[in-house]
């Protein structure tokens, strides 16, 4: 999740959702929203929600902190090869999506119109996208501060919606680079930006709260509307991917093409995919027989 989420093009929550805990992602985040159950309840959900944010958060903290240092080189070097594997990712996603949910949008194909509207979301962002690497023009004071505030909240909320990457929303915003640079100054000890990162930090948990208890409801009660959403945002991610080497920000490339698209890392991506859903599977088996053991 944190490795799409550094890079523009591609979703944490896309990651999130093909892989099966999309739902527990949002349920436990959502527990730490006041209300909807009394004391007691609360409690024991937010102890749950602790044990899987944890080992979920481990993992994010990793993968965020190596594309920071490391990887977002690799990104500017190979970016046709990677965009190709994002590919590979998605493409092979949708169907296994569509399969796990088929219950919920079988024969509701009237709502085909939000996969429609998903899609064009995505697709206007990636539009809208600078080509600047994300570099906005510099201000002082407090409105400087609110605005890192602002595209906090906005880049979170990305995040958890498959489709649509929170960093895509920096860069249109022109906060990315200086977010970035400011982290990446944190973790070799240069505290100059810290006063933005706070800002930006503070924008998440804003963004969090205000967000997570709609998609849990929509989940609940909306469930077709939502998955036709969420599909609809996938598709138009594929887009994103295949103008994301216009948005590098040391040296913007043109948008992929049949002969910058890989087919091994396409092929790779795929195979991934397979492999996790394997895994999944085979995860699901294993924790039915021990509870039918106990």
């Amino acid at each position: 999740m944190a490795l799409a989420d550094s890079v523009p093009g591609v979703s944490g929550g896309t990651i999130a959702f093909l892989l099966g805990y999309y739902d527990d992602f949002i349920g436990s985040l959502d527990s730490f929203v006041p209300g909807g159950s009394s004391k007691e309840e609360r409690k024991e959900k937010i102890k749950t929600a602790l044990k899987f944010l944890l080992r979920l958060g481990i993992g994010w903290i990793a993968g965020f902190v190596s594309a920071v240092l490391v990887l977002t080189s690799v990104f500017q070097q190979y970016i046709y090869e990677v965009s190709s594997l994002f590919l590979g990712f998605i493409i092979f996603s949708i169907p296994l999506i569509i399969k796990e949910e088929i219950e919920s949008i079988k024969g509701k194909y009237y709502n085909l119109i939000f996969t429609v509207l998903g899609a064009g979301v995505v697709v206007l962002i990636t539009i809208l996208n600078p080509n600047d690497g994300g570099s906005t023009a510099s201000a002082s004071g407090i409105l400087s501060y609110l605005y890192f505030t602002l595209t906090g909240m906005l880049a979170i909320s990305a995040m958890v919606l498959p489709g649509i990457s929170g960093s895509t929303i920096l860069l249109i915003f022109g906060t990315y680079l200086p977010v970035m640079t400011a982290i990446k100054g944190l973790l070799h000890f240069d505290f100059s930006g810290l006063t933005e990162v706070i800002f930006f930090g503070a924008g998440i948990i804003a963004g969090v709260l205000l967000i997570i208890r709609l998609l849990k409801k929509a989940l609940e009660k909306f469930r077709s509307q939502t998955i036709y959403a969420i599909l609809g945002l996938m598709l138009g991610s594929l887009y994103a991917v295949v103008c994301g080497p216009e948005t590098l920000k040391d040296a913007p490339k043109p948008a992929m093409t049949f002969s910058t698209f890989s087919i091994i890392f396409f092929i790779i991506g795929g195979a991934v995919i397979g492999g996790l859903q394997l895994l999944k599977v085979f995860g699901g088996k294993k924790a039915s027989d021990n509870e039918a053991e106990a």
